[in-house]
């Protein structure tokens, strides 16, 4: 039988596809109905955080019409408050929840493997995370814009965990080949990009789901996404640690 994971602050699934693909079983978590319409596996609606609370006393949760042992946990808190995309915003301490310490308080209660995903600036909240890059796992040119530019992504992410993790090799970024991301607000205009800040854009959401590897995504759940590729890097390094302690 394969072990099931708790995913929470699950958004559309980016990273439940890829512990999937790893072997694990699926149950989401998040307080988004429109996000849990996307998502491609069991999932409950509410806060991630008061659901995490009650795994420290029973760590069982009913699935698929019976009450199942849960083996470990992935939890991505929201990174608005950590991005650099909000630095310049006054009061944005205020305005966006910083939920990783939190977090990892309630997950050590739990005394589950577990994983804590996040952006790069929020590296001085995790502990000795590891980086994983989209270069890593896919080879720079394998996607085309639609006017035919071969294409990169850029996606650092930081996952922090109490069992041993490795990365998947390093990075390398073509510096002669357009680089494309997946944000929010960020500039689209191809021109500009390629011929004067010679840096990255963002593509149609077609193009951002075909680098992401997530084509049931909304154009928001792309912005918010990682690729499922790290999570199979990740969760077949949990199932191994998970596998070992039975």
């Amino acid at each position: 039988m394969r072990p099931l994971l708790i995913d929470g602050f699950c958004g559309e699934g980016g990273a439940a596809v890829g512990y999937y693909r790893a072997g694990w079983d699926i149950l989401g978590w998040d307080n988004s109905p429109a996000r849990l319409k996307r998502y491609p596996f069991p999932s409950v609606e509410g806060d991630a955080l008061a659901f995490l609370s009650t795994l420290a006393t029973r760590r069982e949760v009913f699935y698929d019409g019976r009450w199942r042992h849960v083996a470990a946990a992935h939890m991505s808190p929201p990174c608005t408050g950590y991005t650099r995309g909000t630095a310049a915003i006054p009061d944005r301490l205020e305005r966006y929840d910083r939920l990783i310490a939190a977090t990892r308080e309630l997950l050590e209660q739990t005394g589950l493997p577990y994983v804590i995903e996040n952006v790069e600036d929020a590296r001085p909240e995790l502990r000795d995370p590891i980086t994983l890059c989209w270069t890593e796992f896919r080879d720079p040119g394998s996607v085309r814009d639609a006017d035919g530019t071969p294409l990169w992504m850029r996606r650092h992410r930081l996952f922090e965990s109490n069992v041993p993790l490795w990365p998947g090799g390093g990075c390398q970024h073509p510096a002669d080949m357009q680089c494309a991301g997946a944000y929010g607000g960020a500039r689209r205009d191809k021109d500009e990009a390629r011929n004067i800040r010679k840096g990255g854009y963002v593509p149609h959401v077609d193009v951002m789901r075909e680098l992401l590897g997530t084509p049931w995504m909304s154009e928001k759940g792309c912005q918010l996404s990682i690729p499922p590729v790290y999570t199979e890097h990740i969760g077949a390094q949990l199932l191994d640690h998970v596998r070992a302690a039975a």
